[in-house]
């Protein structure tokens, strides 16, 4: 995939990537698909995360923008509430979100255990968010 070809070019990549798992899920929706087309992809997307969540049970998540990471932290909270393991859920904005925040961060503001922000603007409109400065 597009992440390990990145790392691949790292001087390090070698003794770096024998120690890395990348995973995939299903896309929660695909960029243009209607929002009720979404809610049977959603639910599929949801059904993976949830299968990937338990199995790996992770202490930590860091996710970011894409509605993909939205059933992903529906699984971890899930995993939560029903076996009582605490995960750390960190929710990083799209970098391109610069006066809003996205659907994702609208809808896991109130639920992820940090919420970083590239821009102060944001971190001024939203008590939880945190502004570090551009990330990337």
């Amino acid at each position: 995939g597009k992440a390990e070809a990145v790392l691949a070019e790292r001087p390090d990549a070698k003794t770096l990537l024998p120690t890395l798992r990348f995973l995939q899920l299903p896309r929660s929706r695909e960029v243009g698909q209607s929002y009720l087309s979404s809610v049977g992809s959603t639910i599929y997307a949801f059904g993976a995360a949830t299968r990937m969540v338990f199995q790996e049970s992770p202490d930590m998540l860091l996710v970011n923008g894409p509605g993909t990471c939205v059933p992903v932290v529906g699984a971890a909270l899930l995993l939560e509430l029903l076996t009582g393991h605490y995960l750390c859920v960190v929710f990083v904005e799209s970098v391109c979100r610069a006066e809003t925040l996205s659907l994702s961060g609208k809808l896991l503001l109130g639920v992820v255990d940090r919420f970083v922000v590239h821009w102060k603007q944001l971190a001024d409109k939203y008590a939880k968010a945190e502004y570090f400065g551009v990330l990337c």
